[in-house]
C-alpha cells in the first residue's frame, strides 16, 4: 500500500470518527430535550394544542424512549426520581468516546 493510499484511509477513518462523534452529541442533546420536556409536563405544565409542538414531543419520545428503556429495566426510580437518563448519557458519552477513539486510531 502506498503512502498516498494510507493517508487516504487515515483521512477516511477520521471523517467517520468525526461523523460518529457528531451523532453522539446530537443524540445526547435530544435526550436532554426529552428530559426537560418530561420534567415540564410532570410539574403540571400543559402543552398547548399545537400540532407542530406535539409532533416534536412525539419525535423526542420515539427517539429517546427505546434507549432509555434499556436503563429503566435495571435502574429503579428512587421516590419518583428517575436516574436512568443519567446512566444512559454516561454510557453514551463514555462508550461513544471509546468507539470514536478506536475508529480514529
Amino acid at each position: 500500500m502506498s503512502w498516498l493510499a494510507a493517508a487516504g484511509l487515515a483521512t477516511f477513518r477520521i471523517t467517520i470518527a468525526n461523523y460518529l462523534s457528531a451523532l453522539i452529541d446530537v443524540y445526547t442533546i435530544l435526550i436532554f430535550a426529552y428530559i426537560l420536556s418530561s420534567l415540564y409536563q410532570s410539574f403540571g405544565g400543559k402543552v398547548p394544542y399545537n400540532r407542530a409542538l406535539i409532533a416534536v414531543l412525539d419525535f423526542l419520545r420515539q427517539v429517546c424512549e427505546p434507549f432509555l428503556g434499556i436503563f429503566r429495566r435495571f435502574i429503579p426510580a428512587l421516590g419518583g426520581l428517575d436516574l436512568s437518563p443519567i446512566a444512559a448519557i454516561l454510557v453514551l458519552t463514555i462508550g461513544g468516546d471509546l468507539i470514536v477513539r478506536l475508529i480514529a486510531g
